[in-house]
């Protein structure tokens, strides 16, 4: 069985998408309605901005969202039995498998964006990647730590977990981990706590647009991330959709419960191969690729 995975935030770089507008109608139509929904030249700061550029939240998630969708869309043998996304991947999973529309799912997309910025900038807070350790371990040490926020985030692959909390919640938990005996727990240059707590200010708000956004039913399950379940039911998907920036992205668990509803090819669709080298990490015999056009 086929299942299509859809990455998030950190898989950009400059020049992305560019050969999919200069070769693809259907491709070069969407980042054009991109550009004119979010009334900025996207596919500029894409196809000739800086690392720098790019790293703008405003634009970064528009612009992975925006050349996901593009090469599903024109992937000729796109026929998924199973989707997921990595965070901001669920929305680009969501349109592949018809439940959101393309302009919806991209209103929303920057919406998130903006709320996302804004909390970040209404509270200091930060992440951090640990090595070496098991989730159970980083799991218990940040529920120890009770003066400050600090959660597990990103459950990426089997000794691979990301922390997200205040400064210096983020800073005590990296302490312990290492004492612990993590092989590393290192601070991300990131702009605030994403999937922790600290983004309910963000939730709260993208909350009110994906409420009045119509939501149908898929043609394959989505697996989602705050609980890595297969769902087809819109109400359902929409319910945990709401949950996301706030919940742990649970990528080990997804990749390991398609694994065993019969997934055998994960085919990542966006710029970047990360996510292919975190499903052969959770499941050595998995088939990887990148989607063709």
């Amino acid at each position: 069985m086929k299942a299509y995975i859809f990455p998030g935030q950190g898989s950009q770089f400059p020049g992305m998408g560019q050969d999919l507008y200069l070769q693809h109608p259907a491709a070069k139509s969407l980042f054009d309605r991109a550009n004119e929904l979010l009334g900025f030249p996207l596919t500029d700061i894409m196809f000739a901005g800086t690392e720098v550029d790019l790293k703008q939240t405003n634009v970064t998630q528009p612009a992975i969202f925006v050349h996901s969708v593009a090469q599903a869309a024109v992937t000729a043998t796109f026929k998924p039995d199973m989707v997921a996304g990595h965070s901001l991947g669920e929305f680009s999973a969501l349109v592949a498998n018809k439940v959101l529309r393309f302009e919806d799912a991209l209103l929303l997309v920057s919406k998130r964006a903006q709320a996302m910025q804004a909390a970040c900038e209404k509270e200091p807070s930060t992440m951090a990647a640990v090595l070496g350790l098991d989730d159970e371990t980083v799991a218990r040490i940040c529920a120890e730590i009770t003066d400050e926020i600090v959660v597990p985030a990103n459950y990426n692959c089997p000794g691979q977990l990301v922390i997200s909390g205040s400064i210096k919640g983020v800073e005590v938990a990296c302490e312990r981990l290492k004492a612990a005996g993590a092989k590393r727990a290192l601070v991300l240059p990131v702009g605030g706590a994403f999937h922790s707590p600290l983004m309910q200010p963000a939730a709260e708000e993208l909350a009110q647009a994906i409420q009045g956004t119509t939501f149908a039913a898929g043609i394959c399950p989505v697996y989602q991330n705050v609980d890595a379940q297969p769902y087809t039911d819109p109400a359902k998907i929409k319910e945990n959709l709401l949950k996301q920036l706030t919940a742990p992205v649970r990528w080990t668990q997804t990749i390991q419960n398609m694994v065993q509803d019969g997934a055998s090819q994960f085919i990542e669709c966006g710029p970047g191969k990360v996510l292919q080298g975190l499903v052969k990490k959770i499941n050595k015999e998995a088939e990887v690729s990148s989607a063709g056009f």
